[in-house]
């Protein structure tokens, strides 16, 4: 297990996972004094339902153009942000480094505990609810999850879905999510 720690720390340099394009995101604050122990994952898409756009990188840098689709619109002045996405090819952006306060979360709790951003790491998956997830979507996901696990406190069992944590309003990653073939990666 050291071993495995001390590969997951050599991935990160100040909070940033080395394999990932770094972007810099404008949305993002100091956490509490709490230790990182929850992941949660969510999927999007930009416009919905189309992937492959520049859309998603820019609403979580704050440069989306809401005229550029009708279903912009209510994007108007949003500051979200997310530490992770992954593409339909299985690409990783990080937007905001893992010692940081990312606002993926919104109104959520987990365990009794509110405020899921200020102890979470978020995952975006590109995808829909209905939309299967692409194999190459899941081994990068099951690879950044292990190295997360390596250099914070999550545990498997503290990994969640958008829907776990905000269930009256979230429902991502949805049914098309696999998490039993999820879970079988990341213990193999």
């Amino acid at each position: 297990m050291k071993n495995a720690e001390a590969l997951a720390s050599s991935l990160f340099v100040d909070g940033w996972y080395t394999p990932a394009i770094k972007h810099v995101s404008p949305h993002v604050n100091e956490r509490p004094d709490v230790s990182i122990d929850l992941l949660v994952i969510h999927n999007i898409s930009l416009p919905a339902g189309t992937f492959s756009t520049p859309y998603v990188r820019d609403l979580f840098l704050g440069q989306l153009d809401c005229c550029a689709d009708p279903s912009f619109a209510d994007l108007e002045g949003v500051e979200v942000s997310a530490h992770f996405f992954i593409n339909r090819a299985g690409s990783i952006e990080q937007f905001v480094p893992i010692d940081k306060r990312a606002w993926h979360a919104g109104v959520s709790s987990w365990c009794g505990r509110e405020n899921c951003n200020d102890f979470s790491v978020g995952i975006e998956l590109e995808g829909t609810d209905e939309d299967p997830y692409t194999e190459v979507q899941y081994q990068s996901l099951v690879l950044l999850t292990q190295a997360l696990m390596g250099v914070t406190g999550i545990t498997a069992d503290a990994i969640v879905g958008h829907c776990d944590i905000a269930p009256a309003r979230k429902t991502d990653p949805g049914p098309s999510f696999d998490w039993p073939y999820y879970r079988q990666l990341l213990e193999a």
